[in-house]
Parts: structure tokens; sequence; C-alpha cells
């Protein structure tokens, strides 16, 4: 892997933990991680996982239910 790839993966896992076990909007965690722009961190996000981070949070989080 390289560097980068290792960032990804760490903020990606970061990114999940926010999403699952707060309350922080989309843009507030990906500002959290450093990211200038919410919607690059996004397109992260479902490149890496798949989904986009919206979608992601509705699909695990059992307290919205």
């Amino acid at each position: 892997k390289t560097a980068l790839q290792v960032v990804h993966e760490y903020c990606i896992t970061e990114a999940k933990k926010h999403l699952l076990y707060s309350s922080y909007s989309i843009s507030e965690i990906s500002y959290l991680l450093h990211f200038k722009d919410p919607a690059y961190f996004s397109r992260l996000f479902k490149k890496q996982t798949g989904l986009s981070p919206i979608i992601f949070r509705s699909n695990n989080n059992f307290f919205s239910h």
C-alpha cells in the first residue's frame, strides 16, 4: 500500500466512527478529518466503501430507527 492509501483508510475508519456514533453533519466530519472540501470527502468515502456517507449512516445508525 502507498502512504496515501494508508491515510485514506485511516480517514475512512474515523469517518465511519463519526457517522455511526455522533450527530455531526457530513460537512463537520469532513472538516474534523482535515478535508478542505466536503464534496471531495464524500466522493472519497463512496469510492472506498461503495456507499455515500449519508447512505452509510442511514443503513447503519441503529439510534435513528
